[in-house]
């Protein structure tokens, strides 16, 4: 059975990712990654799409540099995007002319 040591969750926007360190019976730690996503169902009522991996400790280095240099590229390549109402033509790129 696996033991929570510790748990920190981030929200951002629709998701919350959570972050739990749990150690195995021999009480060697390992960390989960847990992206929860609320969405509505068909009947109206909320339900969480989560997805899960699961990072052992003689793999945090390598996860990391690999993080990092993704991160980094992304920060330093990706075209910047406006927020959305600051998009031409008002929020989302839509004209009220348009919704008449």
């Amino acid at each position: 059975m696996e033991n929570e040591i510790f748990s920190r969750p981030v929200k951002a926007g629709k998701r919350t990712y959570f972050f739990d360190v749990k150690a195995t019976r021999e009480n060697d730690y390992y960390l989960t990654i847990t992206e929860s996503k609320r969405q509505v169902d068909k009947d109206g009522r909320f339900t969480y799409d989560k997805h899960k991996i699961f990072l052992y400790k003689e793999d945090f280095d390598k996860f990391t540099e690999g993080l990092q240099e993704t991160i980094g590229f992304v920060k330093k390549n990706a075209p910047e995007v406006k927020p959305r109402g600051e998009q031409e033509g008002g929020y989302a790129g839509v004209s009220f002319d348009d919704l008449k």
